[in-house]
């Protein structure tokens, strides 16, 4: 994966998962950048008017889903559709994999999906985001970069916009139907002044968690009623926990020598460990890239079921955090997402 930046909007159009060349990521100790600093909930408003809701699901259109994320979308192919065959049978519990196309169905399949945003550049990416247990039944969590980018929380162009959430994706179709986003937060640590602060320097320090409230279906069920959900904990992390990851990566847009192309959900699975550059994120062996950041990694899921616990969502790879080759790295959920979560329990679909 390289390590070259391109000015920022377009760096995070084409990618979903945060990059810093490992040299700079190594000076900054966690949380040293932030301890003076009292940390809040940074709101902002989505699509909250019926005519809004429209637009947007109209705006997703199956090729468009198809190409969110390549640098030039007006030249690059619409992909190939992913026809891996289905496999009804369970994942023994406890086996590794570094990186394959989820065949075996479950409650994974329904409440995993991609999330579809455009950057203020007019640009379309896309990450992972997961529908988790909650109070208002419409509650899903992501990666904070997969929101927005470091700056004023005032400021429109420091959000992406066009917030679609598709349960489910495959092959550019909406098994589920689509979401639009009523409402995003993330930590207040990403409003910091960008001039002083990347957005590295916040995943670093553990903050790269961003929360949903999705807007109802367009027949008014609630999302969690639609798709189900994974629970959820703010627990301390356990080194060689083993962990199940899922997430939409898309480097094939952009290199045609790329393994995966945003087409289907893939899943890995093996023993967590700490990243030696940033030890407040946690990985799995993982070959997934861009486009799998937000990702839930569930600790105690059951193969035969689909289910675990989102204990984490995806930040980067060991270009950031360090570490083996083809390691994902996830932002472990702790005081800062339970914070958010708080937030979004309350708050209406």
């Amino acid at each position: 994966m390289s390590t070259t930046h391109r000015a920022f909007p377009r760096t995070f159009a084409a990618a979903g998962v945060l990059l810093l060349s490992a040299t700079t990521a190594a000076v900054l100790p966690p949380n040293t950048a932030f301890a003076a600093e009292r940390e809040s909930v940074t709101t902002h408003s989505g699509a909250t008017t019926e005519q809004e809701r429209s637009r947007i699901d109209a705006y997703w259109t199956p090729e468009r889903m198809k190409l969110a994320g390549a640098m030039v979308p007006e030249i690059t192919p619409v992909p190939e559709d992913d026809n891996t065959p289905d496999d009804p049978r369970p994942l023994p519990a406890n086996t590794p994999d570094p990186g394959a196309t989820w065949t075996h169905g479950g409650a994974v399949n329904r409440s995993v999906g991609r999330l579809f945003f455009t950057f203020s550049d007019g640009y379309d990416g896309s990450c992972t985001a997961t529908v988790v247990t909650s109070a208002n039944r419409s509650t899903a969590i992501t990666a904070a970069h997969c929101l927005r980018g470091v700056g004023a929380a005032a400021t429109d162009a420091t959000w992406n916009h066009n917030l679609y959430f598709v349960p489910g994706y495959r092959n550019g179709t909406k098994p589920l139907g689509g979401f639009s986003v009523k409402e995003a937060a993330t930590s207040s640590r990403w409003d910091a002044d960008p001039g002083r602060t990347t957005s590295a320097d916040v995943a670093v320090a553990g903050y790269d968690t961003g929360i949903l409230v999705v807007n109802p279906s367009a027949e008014g069920r609630r999302i969690a009623d639609v798709t189900g959900s994974q629970r959820i904990a703010f627990t301390m992390p356990a080194e060689d926990e083993f962990v199940h990851t899922f997430g939409y990566p898309k480097d094939r847009l952009n290199n045609p020598d790329a393994k995966y192309a945003g087409s289907r959900m893939i899943h890995c699975a093996g023993p967590a460990r700490p990243g030696p550059q940033a030890p407040l994120l946690w990985g799995e062996s993982c070959d997934m890239s861009h486009g799998a950041s937000g990702g839930p990694h569930l600790a105690q899921f059951d193969t035969r079921t689909g289910t675990g616990t989102v204990v984490g969502v995806t930040t980067t790879s060991e270009d950031l955090a360090g570490g083996p080759a083809d390691t994902l790295y996830a932002t472990r959920l702790g005081d800062s997402a339970h914070r958010l979560y708080a937030w979004a329990q309350g708050r209406a679909a």
